[in-house]
């Protein structure tokens, strides 16, 4: 049996005296897109920020690639690892966010190539003959001299796609990435993300897009108050969800 790409074993986050993550547990196969839902406030996107540590846990264990997290263990404790030995693991886990987070005074190339030679120090040469690739996968080979203030909001998620995969991600996590354009603009980044997941990349996607998850996603999650709820296959959660808590919240966004 194949080894989960993501396993999530009693993961549990706080924020003051508020639980927001109580003890999740979750794998993920290698190739697959998983697709979370929920209301607001439920935990999907400190879910996503846990798994990419940049939020640290409060209890639970969580494996990338076989890969404890954030951590070392020893003697049944949790000990963080380094900035350095984090930020080599986060340069495994491409990371997509509502907000473009696009460098204003850079231009589109060098947004994409910054990462890979500051981080993975690639030579100049390889990472822009990269960069330039990933732009054209997804539709933007004119724009590399560009800054991010000339693009639409469309074309900056896809800029922030493309910079993520510089980086050769094991794992991609999107949280909500549709969420801030305007609607005429996200099937130009839902089309990029269907590429992607044809290719074979490992997809955590935080959605309100319920067309996207039935099409694409092979794994449903809904979540609410900071628990699963329900998970099943797309099709089958969204037509004929078994809990009444997945029901009422599919009754009002369906």
């Amino acid at each position: 049996m194949t080894e989960p790409m993501v396993r999530i074993r009693g993961l549990r986050k706080r924020f003051g005296a508020k639980e927001v993550l109580c003890g999740i547990d979750m794998d993920v196969r290698p190739g697959s897109v998983m697709c979370i839902i929920g209301p607001s406030g439920s935990g999907k996107s400190t879910l996503l920020s846990c798994i990419n540590h940049l939020e640290r846990i409060d209890g639970g264990r969580m494996w990338v690639s076989g890969e404890l997290v954030g951590y070392r263990e020893h003697a049944g404790k949790l000990y963080e690892l380094p900035e350095r030995r984090i930020a080599g693991m986060r340069a495994r886990i491409g990371m997509v966010f509502q907000h473009f987070n696009l460098f204003p005074h850079m231009t589109v190339l060098q947004n994409i190539t910054a990462a890979p030679v500051r981080v993975k120090r690639q030579p100049t040469a390889q990472a822009r003959a990269k960069a330039l690739e990933l732009l054209d996968r997804v539709g933007l080979a004119d724009k590399a001299a560009a800054f991010p203030s000339q693009l639409s909001g469309g074309q900056q998620q896809r800029v922030a796609i493309a910079r993520a995969l510089a980086m050769e991600p094991q794992l991609m996590l999107f949280d909500e990435p549709t969420s801030a354009l305007d609607p005429e603009l996200v099937g130009e980044v839902l089309a990029v993300m269907r590429d992607l997941a044809a290719s074979g990349m490992t997809m955590m996607v935080v959605t309100h897009e319920l067309s996207f998850a039935r099409e694409v996603g092979d794994d449903l999650v809904f979540m609410a108050d900071g628990l699963i709820v329900e998970r099943g296959a797309p099709r089958t959660v969204l037509a004929d969800p078994r809990e009444p808590r997945t029901r009422e919240f599919l009754s009002r966004v369906l």
